[in-house]
């Protein structure tokens, strides 16, 4: 991991040391604050690069185009809403999908199988442990998204969101979020229409940065993918972590997000 990880920065193999319990701390803050933490440059930028040109020809010919058309609940109707709510307008997301059976061999493989990561991910949480899934297919994805395309405004059903850039593309693919938008009292309908009507000012956007990892609670934090831009790929790793061990995708849902179960 040493030649993968910037372990200087972020000492995840020296877990009784005091620079880990302050990165430790760091992070808490910001999942506080802002619900979400950033590492950047967390995988070095050269071994991003690397696994972005081994996923390359395998992303062009075999991955699988997940093209929907959806509302941020991504659900065909709401309890107490009228079908045209502004909060029920529909988006478009696009994206390209190689799952772990199709990426062996790429480095992004080696960080999601490191007991370390996954320790200390559940510290960040304050929680007692995560474990990998027990799923061959879902449990690693590198997801590209290609000019033109983004992975539109939507809450996550996960609790959180764990990923890795490894390409950036030449303009737009930024994350564009409104944190705590609602709550679990308060669904705010009003606030996500603002949100998807262009008029919340507190709407942010956030910088990529390549290698950098990120992680997300989007539950109650409505996001999107900006639509990307140019000829060169955003590429990003999405690590699936459980608080269960022995937890996959049913057939049904692995057809749904990947095309085939």
């Amino acid at each position: 991991m040493i030649a993968m990880l910037d372990l200087e920065a972020y000492p995840l193999d020296r877990p009784d040391s005091g620079g880990y319990a302050a990165l430790v701390e760091t992070c808490r803050a910001a999942l506080r604050a802002d619900g979400m933490f950033e590492l950047p440059g967390f995988l070095r930028p050269q071994v991003a690069a690397h696994a972005a040109a081994l996923a390359t020809p395998a992303m062009a010919s075999a991955s699988f185009r997940h093209a929907r058309t959806h509302n941020v609940y991504f659900l065909d109707h709401v309890a107490g809403l009228p079908a045209d709510h502004p909060a029920l307008q529909t988006v478009e997301s696009i994206n390209h999908t190689l799952c772990a059976d199709q990426v062996l061999g790429n480095p992004v493989l080696d960080l999601y199988e490191w007991p370390p990561f996954a320790a200390f991910l559940a510290a960040t949480m304050n929680k007692p442990a995560l474990y990998p899934m027990d799923d061959a297919i879902a449990c690693v994805n590198i997801q590209s998204t290609r000019a033109g395309e983004g992975l539109n405004w939507h809450f996550d059903r996960s609790e959180f969101t764990v990923t890795v850039l490894l390409q950036a593309p030449q303009a737009g693919g930024e994350l564009e979020y409104r944190k705590d938008v609602r709550t679990h009292d308060d669904a705010n309908y009003a606030g996500v229409a603002a949100v998807l009507n262009g008029t919340d000012p507190l709407v942010t956007r956030m910088p990529l940065k390549l290698g950098a990892l990120n992680v997300f609670r989007g539950v109650n934090t409505l996001h999107r993918v900006v639509p990307v831009s140019g000829p060169v790929d955003r590429m990003v790793a999405i690590l699936c972590y459980y608080e269960t061990p022995g937890v996959a995708m049913s057939a049904s849902e692995r057809t749904g997000f990947y095309g085939r179960a």
